[in-house]
């Protein structure tokens, strides 16, 4: 695939105090969604557990019944509930009064603060408590919706389940013309919970590559950790995540969803694949060698010995040259250096098991 020159919508953005983009840590967000039943209490207490569990942000959802379903929109088979999707889904709303408090609760935590709108009046009234967009997958072609954050000169996290490339493509184009300040693709399967062959998650390769943005991932699958380590070591620079602080709690997102333990898992296995991942540069030269592997580089590297003493004028061979791993031995002459050394002759006595340095070699060039 040809490569997407990088578009300025790729550049980094901060939420808060974290920078979200290509070399910076993966910005975790712990989906508190709608699991908080209703309960104010809930909510915080959500809040609470994802900065326990070291996440970077919480997120919730704003959204109104009305503006989402006709009322005539009928059942989600699903779900498996016998009441309309409309009926689910107004119960499930969260009220414009909680912002505040669920801001300031978020603030004091030390969590970027994030709730994703699904209707343009929703844009204006989170606008005062959100320092970034998260738009919803099935938001994705509600250009309306799209051309309302990016007016506001914040960033957008886009999650594009169900949508095509051209879809896609679609979207970027519309945020782009409005004026959309940054922007993140993420992977993601419209499936509750996702199997995990589904969750495709090297496709956040594809849309980085695309479209010449970062990406990142918003896992749906069970699982705690597979896919978001597999994102972080793809180098996504998002990662979201439902989470409850029970699946035994009703409403429909609570069931595959994690619990506070197992986001706390995600958080520690996504900084360690960052770890390991390392800054992906080999070392140009010894001086930047890792320290972790200085002693070895030095130790188990072979250099050429004697293996048995060889008079002055002797000729060397391979029954008395050898290329040995020098332990603390000073360095000699490589191992690459030895077709040249076996057409040469001791140019002084040498010991057995003597380092062979240039000038133990009578006649040698170094070529």
């Amino acid at each position: 695939m040809t490569h997407a020159t990088p578009s300025p919508l790729q550049r980094p953005f901060a939420i808060g105090d974290r920078t979200v983009g290509p070399g910076h840590p993966c910005y975790l967000i712990a989906e508190a969604g709608s699991n908080h039943g209703g309960s104010l209490d809930t909510a915080l207490a959500l809040v609470d557990a994802a900065a326990d569990a070291g996440a970077d942000a919480v997120k919730f959802q704003t959204f109104q019944a009305k503006r989402l379903y006709a009322k005539s929109a009928g059942q989600s088979d699903y779900l498996g509930d016998e009441r309309s999707i409309f009926d689910i889904i107004q119960a499930m709303e969260m009220p414009e009064s909680w912002l505040p408090t669920l801001a300031a609760r978020a603030a004091e935590r030390g969590l970027g603060f994030l709730s994703t709108p699904f209707h343009e009046e929703a844009v204006a009234l989170l606008d005062p408590f959100v320092q970034a967009w998260k738009i919803a997958s099935y938001e994705l072609t509600h250009h309306p919706l799209l051309e309302a954050v990016a007016a506001t000169g914040k960033p957008v996290i886009l999650s594009t389940g169900a949508a095509t490339v051209g879809e896609v493509a679609d979207a970027v184009a519309v945020l782009e013309r409005a004026g959309c300040a940054g922007l993140v693709l993420l992977q993601c399967t419209a499936s509750y919970p996702a199997p995990l062959g589904s969750v495709n998650v090297a496709a956040l390769v594809d849309l980085r590559e695309r479209f010449g943005v970062s990406t990142g991932l918003s896992d749906h699958s069970r699982d705690p950790v597979v896919a978001p380590m597999t994102a972080a070591a793809l180098g996504a620079v998002v990662v979201e995540k439902h989470f409850t602080l029970s699946n035994r709690l009703p409403g429909p997102d609570n069931p595959f969803a994690v619990e506070p333990h197992e986001l706390a898992r995600l958080v520690k296995r996504v900084r360690d694949v960052e770890t390991a991942r390392g800054s992906g540069k080999k070392a140009v030269d010894a001086s930047a060698i890792d320290p972790a592997e200085e002693e070895l580089r030095a130790f188990a590297r072979r250099t050429l010995f004697t293996t048995r003493p060889v008079r002055a004028g002797e000729g060397f061979t391979r029954d008395n040259v050898d290329a040995l791993r020098r332990g603390k031995r000073d360095a000699g002459l490589p191992p690459s250096a030895l077709p040249e050394v076996l057409g040469c002759a001791a140019a002084r006595d040498l010991p057995a098991e003597a380092v062979l340095t240039a000038a133990d070699v009578a006649g040698y060039s170094g070529r």
